[in-house]
């Protein structure tokens, strides 16, 4: 989905596209908060406590172990990566949230908000983790905004994915678009606040200083807007993370709505964002992420979902550039 949180730049997502996590599906209860929606989900575990047999649970901070509950931020519109379906968060990272849940012995429960505000309600203390298909980047790294500036304290990620910017267009593609090279002086919609604006910002920025026009960037607060804008013929190309581009393509009108064109551009990693401060817990879910790898469940969730050209070998802690 790829925030000044990359699903996604400075707030960015890539959605790429990150900012939640999830323990068992199905298990998944919404309850609205203004604009937000919330769900809790986990596996069948105890009351936490030093009794608590999951094989990481040791791991976690203190604070944690007794609450049970890992609190996530996450922005539920972001298919197959994040969404809602039948009154539940379902996903990728629904899923691996739920089996990294299983290892660390509590339960995650997600709020869905809006995504470049994740970062900020983490640092703010709202939540835990922030997962949502959010790029790992040193912008967000070190908590600076599109010019440099510092924005606030930054976080930490703990890489759990890869995904590139892909290029979509209305099927048939009417007007010819083959790469992002070719938007210079065409509209071009995306998602407010992500890695792939960013991608459009840098290629507008190319295509002026190759003395062409600029990128007419069409932002738009939620993903589904910068859909509805290509589909209508208002903008001649959207772009996205790969992955979710992919499955828009396959699901829109039953395949019919829009093709991708072109090859993925600028792929990096997703992270599960985590305060600078909460060491202990970005290396709790390191070894968790490692575990679930080492286990087999990982590969089979990215297969459940499509998404195993995102697969990685090993968890890597601020592994994004």
């Amino acid at each position: 989905m790829t925030a000044s949180t990359t699903r996604r730049t400075t707030a960015a997502r890539s959605r790429i596209a990150a900012v939640g996590a999830i323990a068992v599906a199905g298990a998944l209860l919404l309850t609205g908060c203004g604009d937000q929606t919330e769900g809790s989900g986990g596996s069948d575990t105890k009351e936490s406590g030093k009794t608590n047999s999951a094989p990481l649970f040791d791991k976690l901070p203190k604070d944690i172990q007794n609450a049970g509950v890992l609190k996530a931020g996450t922005n539920a519109e972001y298919a197959p990566m994040e969404f809602q379906e039948g009154g539940k968060i379902v996903g990728v990272d629904p899923d691996i949230a739920a089996a990294l849940g299983e290892k660390l012995g509590v339960k995650v429960e997600f709020t869905s908000g809006n995504f470049d505000g994740l970062i900020t309600a983490l640092n703010s203390g709202r939540y835990d983790i922030a997962m949502s298909s959010i790029t790992d980047n040193k912008q967000r790294q070190e908590g600076l905004d599109d010019k440099g500036k510092k924005l606030g304290p930054g976080v930490d990620f703990v890489d759990y994915f890869v995904a590139g910017t892909a290029v979509y267009v209305q099927k048939g593609n009417p007007k010819g678009i083959n790469s992002i090279e070719d938007l210079c002086g065409q509209p071009a919609a995306v998602q407010r606040g992500t890695t792939y604006e960013k991608a459009l910002q840098d290629q507008s920025k190319k295509c002026t200083a190759a003395g062409k026009k600029a990128i007419k960037i069409q932002p738009f607060e939620n993903d589904t807007e910068a859909q509805t804008r290509v589909k209508s013929g208002g903008a001649v190309a959207g772009v996205n993370d790969y992955p979710v581009a992919v499955d828009l393509v396959r699901k829109a009108d039953n395949g019919n709505a829009f093709e991708i064109v072109g090859e993925q551009v600028d792929a990096g990693p997703f992270g599960i964002a985590v305060t600078k401060e909460n060491k202990q817990l970005t290396e709790a879910l390191e070894a968790a992420v490692n575990a679930i790898i080492e286990d087999g469940t990982y590969k089979k969730i990215l297969a459940k979902w499509g998404a195993e050209t995102g697969a990685i070998d090993k968890a890597v802690v601020n592994g994004g550039k």
